[in-house]
């Protein structure tokens, strides 16, 4: 649990997602409609803001749901947003509505992810995909971003390498200088590691990127993915779910699986 002893104060911090965002005060004041002498009044504590300016604030320095709690547990206020278990009754709806859609997706793979890129759920699909992937990187939880650049994971399959990983690099990259969350700062460490050596690859020339896998028969399965979130979350956990879908991008991996 999250106590006010663990955050610091909220001007500061409301600083530094100000910063994160590379806005200045005048920009966050356009966009908020807030002076910048209140914005530089909270920011040094000389004004105490009430939980309402800063819940308007994180709004428009598009601030994740857990870091606003964090940020109300700093200005001295409880929590607004609640972090539920995905297997807890409250969000049950939620989750049956998920895995639905990933058995409707079905017979192409089709996973259900945490926003660390964690399984959370997945359809019988992805099996075909995972042939040949050492047996400690399938055991729960397993990371997607980990099995696909590890050396004993998807890697030596994946024939587009240097394209697909550059892709999922800065993918992490891009969440975690939004999140600033520890453990996506270690994970694209973790991945840029994998990288090391590998150099990026031309432009496709399709209109997507496709991920391309060998296989021991035939030819390679081609892939072109999609990915959803949840547009409405007001509850922590939910916020960072994203549904990933697997798409044939030929005829002959469309076959396959038809």
């Amino acid at each position: 649990m999250t106590t006010a002893t663990d955050t610091g104060e909220v001007g500061p911090l409301l600083r530094g997602w100000r910063e994160r965002r590379r806005f200045s005060q005048q920009e966050l004041s356009n966009r908020s409609a807030v002076s910048t002498r209140h914005l530089s009044r909270v920011e040094t504590g000389r004004a105490r803001p009430t939980p309402e300016m800063i819940l308007h604030l994180a709004d428009h320095l598009d601030v994740p749901l857990r870091e606003r709690n964090r940020l109300l547990l700093a200005g001295g206020y409880a929590p607004r947003y609640p972090e539920h278990g995905l297997d807890d009754t409250s969000v049950a709806l939620v989750m049956d509505g998920l895995r639905g859609l990933l058995d409707a997706h079905l017979p192409y793979p089709a996973l259900l992810l945490d926003d660390h890129w964690d399984v959370v759920d997945a359809n019988a699909g992805l099996d075909a995909l995972l042939a040949g992937c050492a047996p400690h990187l399938l055991e729960p939880p397993v990371n997607v971003v980990r099995l696909c650049l590890h050396p004993e994971g998807l890697a030596p399959r994946i024939g587009n390498f240097a394209e697909w990983a550059s892709h999922l690099y800065h993918q992490l990259v891009h969440r975690a200088e939004r999140s600033h969350d520890p453990r996506h700062l270690a994970l694209a460490e973790e991945a840029g590691r994998h990288l090391e050596g590998t150099h990026r690859a031309a432009p496709p020339g399709g209109p997507v990127l496709t991920l391309e896998l060998a296989t021991e028969e035939g030819p390679p399965l081609r892939f072109f993915s999609t990915s959803a979130r949840l547009t409405t979350p007001t509850d922590a956990a939910l916020e960072g779910l994203h549904m990933e879908t697997f798409l044939p991008a030929d005829e002959a991996t469309r076959r396959r699986f038809a």
